[in-house]
This record gives structure tokens, C-alpha cells and sequence, in this order.
């Protein structure tokens, strides 16, 4: 074998491991730690400060969901008040949400069997148990998502579109939601895929996802990203739940838009423009609470829901023995 034939040897470098977001602490011991990326916006849009790689698309599953009920608006459905902030919701299952689904659906003709979210209980466990104890099984209104695909099929009727393949990429309100996406965000969708209610879901990055929620508060009234907005910080127990932190941060801090999503992301805009974006590297939803904490406190926000967010206690026989928090 002659040096020309030899393998050559290919270098690899691994990719720098994102920053340490928040630190798992038992018993005084540091026992894990959650990575990811997170940017904080100023006032007047600008990156106030950024960890990780803001940059980098994401899929920021749930937290698309005002991108969505606007879309859905666009597309001429008149959708106002709780029905609306159901459309952008990730709801706990509550009687309160099931029922004005089954109304949405029942105002436009269709039924539980029309919705395309998969069997689910409800999402919040207080309600799954309680649930779970009638008697029930997994139905396809009780998962988190079905606010949200219930305004879909409505707009679909409306507008004569086709009401079976209303999850398929090319339908035209998926077309739509596109759009709404990528101008919110002020960058290009990166990536197109699935999400956890079969709904397509488009990649952007934090950044892009920071800019889009603070787009939507500072919006003029009346227009399709305004009306979400209001609609979702006047009726948050219906974006959520009565139990929920998306809850509590707008009702305990005026003007507030906020909404997580699955795989522990977490975008807000408060009222004046300052607004933030994450995700938790391994998804681990229990960092949440602390990281989105110590963002809110970083932006200024100084209310007593902020420390009720940030608690999170690792219990040991049942008694309180540590606790997850933010280490920037």
C-alpha cells in the first residue's frame, strides 16, 4: 500500500456542551445539572444578554402556539375572549377547558371525533388522577392541544378547507401558520416537523422566539397578534390552568404574555418590550421554574409570584432536603 492509498484521518471535534442553566442539590451535595440557552431582551428589542447559543434553531413546540391562534385569525375566524385563549392553550384538562372545547366544536358543526390530537389524559396530574378515579380513559379532547386544534378544524369549516388533513404540512393553514412564524420571529423557519399533537412544528431560534412574544404585546390593537395576546393575558387560567405558572405570571404581572412549551421552553414578553426565551438542554421541565425565575429577575420583575415560580424542592422521605436552582 502506497501513502496515496492509506485512509486519512479525519479530526473531530465534539461540540462545546451548552452552559449550566440550573444545578440539582441534595442533602448540600450537587448531584445534576441542566444545560441549555436563554436570551433576555431589552425595552427596545435589543439582546440584553445571552447564554449558550440563542441563535440556534430550536423547536419550541407549545411556545408557538400565539404564532398559531394568530394564523388561525388570519385566516378569518372571529375567535375572542376565553375561546381564543383556549385556541393558544396548553390546557390541564380542567372541566372548564373540555367544555367550551366541546362548545367550539359543536358552534361549527363537528364533534370530539373530528379532532386529530392522540388519546390523553389531562395534563395536569391533580386532574388526571381525579379523572382517572371516574372511571375514564385517555380521549382525544383531554390532551393539552385540543383548544388549539378545535379552532383549526372551525377555521377549516369556515373557510371550505378540507377538515381530514388539517395537520398535513401543504394544508393551507399550516401554510399560513408558516408565514405568521417566520414574521413574528424576524428569521426563516429552519426546520419543519412534528409535534407532540401531530401539528407541524417550526424550528426557530430563542432569539427569534423572544422577538416574536414581544412582537405580539407591542402589536396595535385590533390586529390578529394583538387580539392573542390580549385574549391569553385576560383569560390565562384558560391558556393553562388554575395550577399553572403561565397562570400566576399573568395574572400577578400585568401586561404579561408567557407560555411554555413541551421539552422545557419557556418564552415571555412583559408589557413594556423586555422579553425572554430558553430551553432546557434534556428537557427536563423541573428546571423550569428556577431558570424562568431567575430570568424574570433579571429583567427587572420584581413581584411575589417570581420566588413562587423559582420554588423547586427535592424532598427525601418526604421531607424537603434540597432544591433545583439557577446558577447564572
Amino acid at each position: 500500500m502506497t501513502s496515496t492509498d492509506a485512509p486519512s484521518a479525519i479530526s473531530t471535534v465534539p461540540a462545546p456542551a451548552p452552559p449550566v442553566l440550573a444545578e440539582v442539590v441534595r442533602s448540600g451535595f450537587t448531584e445534576g445539572h441542566h444545560r441549555g440557552s436563554l436570551v433576555l431582551l431589552a425595552a427596545d428589542g435589543s439582546v440584553e444578554r445571552a447564554i449558550g447559543d440563542p441563535a440556534a434553531p430550536v423547536f419550541p413546540r407549545s411556545s408557538n402556539k400565539p404564532m398559531q391562534a394568530a394564523a388561525i385569525l388570519r385566516a378569518g375566524l372571529d375567535l375572542s375572549g376565553e375561546r381564543l385563549a383556549l385556541a393558544a392553550a396548553s390546557h390541564s384538562g380542567e372541566p372548564f377547558h373540555l367544555d367550551l372545547v366541546r362548545k367550539m366544536l359543536a358552534e361549527h358543526g363537528l364533534s370530539t371525533a373530528d379532532l386529530r390530537t392522540p388519546p390523553d389524559l389531562p395534563l395536569d396530574p391533580v386532574e388526571a388522577e381525579a379523572y382517572l378515579g371516574c372511571g375514564n380513559v385517555r380521549e382525544r379532547i383531554t390532551m393539552n392541544c385540543s383548544g388549539k386544534h378545535a379552532a383549526m378544524l372551525a377555521v377549516c369549516v369556515r373557510n371550505g378547507w378540507d377538515t381530514a388533513t388539517y395537520l398535513a404540512p401543504d394544508h393551507p393553514l399550516q401554510q399560513l401558520v408558516g408565514q405568521v412564524v417566520a414574521e413574528a420571529a424576524g428569521e426563516p423557519v429552519a426546520a419543519l416537523g412534528t409535534d407532540g399533537c401531530g401539528a407541524p412544528l417550526m424550528a426557530i431560534g430563542l432569539t427569534g422566539l423572544a422577538r416574536a412574544f414581544r412582537s405580539f404585546v407591542l402589536a396595535e390593537p385590533g390586529s390578529a397578534e394583538r387580539r392573542v395576546a390580549d385574549a391569553m393575558r385576560a383569560h390565562p387560567e384558560y391558556v393553562a390552568g388554575t395550577r399553572r405558572p403561565d397562570t400566576w405570571l399573568m395574572r400577578e404581572v400585568p401586561g404579561t404574555l408567557s407560555k411554555m412549551g413541551a421539552e422545557a421552553v419557556q418564552a415571555v414578553a412583559l408589557a413594556d418590550g423586555r422579553a425572554l426565551a430558553f430551553k432546557i438542554d434534556d428537557g427536563a421541565t423541573r428546571a423550569l421554574g428556577p431558570v424562568l425565575a431567575r430570568a424574570l429577575a433579571l429583567l427587572g420583575v420584581d413581584a411575589p409570584v417570581v420566588a413562587r415560580i423559582g420554588r423547586s424542592p427535592l424532598l427525601g422521605g418526604a421531607a424537603e432536603v434540597g432544591q433545583i436552582r439557577a446558577t447564572f
